[in-house]
């Protein structure tokens, strides 16, 4: 009897821990990435994703505020910020003055359809993408809503674009995707811009034709988000899964991605703030923001 309670008991007490806690344990990663041209200023970037707003999630939105005080010089938003018809005014109200620095976004699939009741178990399997069934989908949430609030108030739409911003000092360079898990990615061969002090590629979601494309074409840095960091992680063995074709080792932080004859690209992949309101859990994967300092390429590296 022994030997079946207590595995039951432990599968309980880390549930709760998962549904109780550790969903709302927000936490602000900090990396380095040495990524400007010599002589540069350190130029300092929060990193914001999968925010998945509902009106209720008041400690979400207030730990959210909190993070102007850090004085960013940029704010990069990759995208899901809602998950719920009404969230707008909630997630305006949680970026607050962050909505008033410098910033630019793309959205995710979850800016445009709903949440939907699924078999948690599917989250587990291989995914290429979306399915048929979900491209017959109608858009369902205020993502025009979204998108004319944030360009208001001065964030730069980088949906299937480019732009580029002087930030502190710097000239920066983007180029941007509309979401590459439901294949609304529209990449081109335009090569990133020498000239400016960093070219940086913003997806939501970090496929690797997406990321293979911007480091053959010399984008010093990716952003990117839509992992989750896996959301259900093992210690010792990391994320089960990605939700994408990026590979489990990569799922969250800051690694490198090469093309074979390229030089490599820093890549940074936001485990996110948020889940679906239909799986609120998180297991060894706290819900994160991450704040990276660009500075020098010939800078101690980053950490």
């Amino acid at each position: 009897m022994l030997s079946v309670v207590v595995p039951l008991a432990t599968a309980a007490a880390g549930l709760t821990y998962a549904t109780a806690y550790e969903v709302r344990a927000f936490t602000l990663r900090e990396v380095t990435v040495p990524v400007l041209p010599k002589g540069s200023a350190p130029l300092r970037v929060l990193h914001l994703s999968d925010t998945h707003m509902t009106p209720g999630q008041h400690k979400k939105q207030q730990w959210l505020r909190s993070l102007a005080s850090l004085e960013p010089d940029l704010v990069i938003n990759t995208g899901d910020n809602l998950a719920h018809l009404d969230a707008v005014p909630s997630v305006l109200a949680a970026y607050g003055d962050l909505l008033d620095l410098p910033g630019a976004f793309v959205f995710g699939s979850n800016d445009y359809f709903s949440p939907k009741l699924k078999n948690p178990a599917r989250y587990l399997l291989p995914t290429t993408g979306a399915s048929e069934k979900h491209l017959r989908r109608t858009k369902d949430l205020p993502f025009e809503e979204l998108r004319a609030a944030f360009t208001q108030r001065g964030w730069t739409d980088l949906t299937n674009r480019h732009a580029s911003l002087e930030v502190a000092g710097h000239r920066l360079s983007f180029v941007g995707v509309d979401d590459p898990h439901l294949g609304y990615d529209q990449l081109d061969d335009e090569p990133a811009d020498t000239s400016a002090d960093l070219a940086i590629g913003v997806a939501h979601a970090p496929y690797l034709r997406v990321l293979d494309r911007w480091n053959s074409l010399g984008y010093p840095l990716i952003m990117a988000g839509h992992t989750h960091g896996g959301q259900l992680c093992l210690p010792f063995f990391g994320a089960l899964v990605t939700n994408c074709d990026l590979d489990r080792k990569r799922a969250k932080g800051l690694h490198t991605h090469q093309v074979v004859g390229h030089d490599p690209s820093w890549l940074h992949v936001s485990a996110g703030l948020g889940t679906s309101p239909f799986t609120p859990v998180r297991f060894a994967c706290r819900p994160e923001a991450t704040l990276l300092t660009l500075t020098e390429i010939d800078s101690p590296g980053s950490r």
